[in-house]
């Protein structure tokens, strides 16, 4: 493998400038000589040592994508099909400008302390944060991040999230035009100023909206995994009085449909449900699943995106991103005779004029 000191040697300058032109610092020679030192490097197929870059305290080329949900005993941060797809498409942005990424799971403010001084991190994107101790702490750390589906509102901070409460809204309301009435609430547990209680937000307004009264009773809240939601799903069977689902991520919904099927129970014979992220457990669950769409690629592309502008010091016109969500049929809900279940009267929806719905 080609070294600093073979491009110098071939090039007959200095190792200083070959460094030089391969950190990017241009002034410190000439249009011809920069072409010259990256032409034979490239033809070296020389790649820079990111090991020694980063620990020699300079421009780092690492953006931590951190989670701060500690796992399931046996599971991880990549078991979720959302956490794959929202990845990659970091990854593939963040490749096209020559930085890499490292995924993390921190439990706790010390680690995230420890990992970003050892490997001198460019930058961090955060998935789910809360105004806690340890956003204190990525605060205090003093390099650019930006937090994913977090309702941390501060001014100053870059945020990609959803319309969370939109999509609660839309998935339940479908579900009551479909005729149901008793539908249960599925979730992860739910946290003040979360992504899941602008969910359950979104669920208690079309229940109102339909004259239909919360009941505590009909939130259940679990870990989100398959496994979960296969014992939920077989939970869930025994509950006769419930007719309809939403659970409020993909992966809860595929197990409750096997769990429900362990039991006899056939989706959308006997109950419905509605999902949401649109990933591709929806197209393999039998029957396919009704779902709520967000597009997670472009969540990820977003967010990497705001952190380039960071790094190179450009100023972010807009910090806070809302990204929109549709509901997507197909065929998991069930129409149970009471379809066009109008309106509580003076109750308009102040989502009822965009609810978008696509066919597939």
């Amino acid at each position: 493998m080609a070294t600093l000191k073979d491009i110098a040697r071939e090039a007959g300058v200095s190792v200083t400038t070959v460094s030089n032109v391969i950190n990017k610092k241009f002034d410190r020679a000439s249009p011809d000589l920069v072409k010259k030192i990256q032409a034979i490097a490239h033809s070296n197929n020389y790649v820079p040592s990111m090991t020694a870059r980063t620990l020699a305290g300079k421009a780092s080329p690492i953006i931590g994508v951190i989670n701060h949900t500690v796992p399931r005993k046996g599971s991880g941060l990549m078991a979720d099909p959302f956490h794959n797809i929202f990845i990659d498409s970091i990854e593939r942005y963040s490749r096209a400008r020559d930085y890499f990424i490292m995924v993390r799971t921190v439990e706790d403010a010390k680690g995230l302390e420890t990992v970003c001084r050892n490997w001198n991190l460019a930058g961090i994107i955060l998935v789910g944060m809360f105004r806690d101790i340890f956003f204190e702490t990525v605060r205090k750390i003093g390099i650019p991040y930006v937090l994913i589906d977090s309702y941390v509102d501060l001014p100053e901070v870059c945020n990609v999230g959803l319309e969370d409460q939109r999509g609660g809204y839309l998935a339940t309301r479908h579900l009551l035009e479909n005729g149901h009435r008793t539908i249960a609430f599925t979730s992860p547990p739910i946290r003040e100023n979360g992504v899941v209680e602008q969910r359950l937000a979104g669920y208690k307004q079309a229940l109102a909206e339909f004259g239909v009264s919360f009941d505590p009773a009909l939130v259940y809240e679990q870990e989100i995994g398959v496994e979960e939601g296969i014992k939920l799903g077989r939970a869930l069977s025994e509950r006769k009085q419930i007719t309809g689902i939403f659970a409020t991520a993909d992966i809860l919904a595929a197990g409750i449909v096997s769990g429900l099927g362990d039991k006899g129970i056939r989706v959308p014979e006997h109950k419905s449900i509605v999902g949401f992220d649109d990933n591709y457990l929806c197209q393999i669950t039998s029957p396919r699943l009704t779902t709520i769409h967000q597009s997670i690629e472009e969540k990820g592309i977003v967010a990497t995106e705001m952190m380039a502008n960071l790094l190179a010091g450009k100023r972010i016109k807009e910090k806070k991103r809302v990204l929109p969500v549709r509901l997507v049929e197909r065929e998991s809900v069930a129409n149970i005779g009471k379809a066009g279940g109008a309106q509580a009267p003076g109750r308009p929806s102040c989502f009822a004029e965009q609810n978008e719905r696509e066919r597939v």
